[in-house]
């Protein structure tokens, strides 16, 4: 899942969900825009989701706190936190909850084979 997928295809989060998709990896991508990527609708409002194993934020620490208990009610097997999107609290609640924590790029992770 990619949480913070923006229709703008100057943004990272839109890069990301591409990516994904060339690569060959199921997502889905949540944000507050009305949108698609690569053909897959942009869900809003907080999607009941299952069988996520990855989310990787493209939202900013002081917007992340609304997002706490929705990100942890997923629960992933790991959450990247990508540039800009580090946020020591929720690490800290997300290990908490035996969320495998990374502090990465999905762009340089999935482009190198590390995804």
């Amino acid at each position: 899942m990619v949480l913070g997928a923006s229709p703008n295809p100057m943004r990272f989060s839109y890069k990301a969900v591409k990516s994904l998709q060339r690569h060959n990896v199921p997502v889905v991508p949540v944000g507050i825009k009305n949108g698609e990527i690569g053909g897959i609708e942009i869900l809003k409002n907080k999607p009941h989701l299952d069988h996520i194993h990855t989310i990787t934020l493209y939202i900013g620490p002081a917007r992340q706190k609304e997002y706490y208990s929705y990100i942890l009610s997923i629960q992933p097997a790991r959450i990247i936190f990508n540039p800009g999107t580090e946020n020591k609290e929720l690490m800290d609640m997300a290990r908490e909850e035996g969320i495998e924590v990374l502090e990465d790029c999905t762009l340089i992770m999935v482009n190198g084979g590390r995804y």
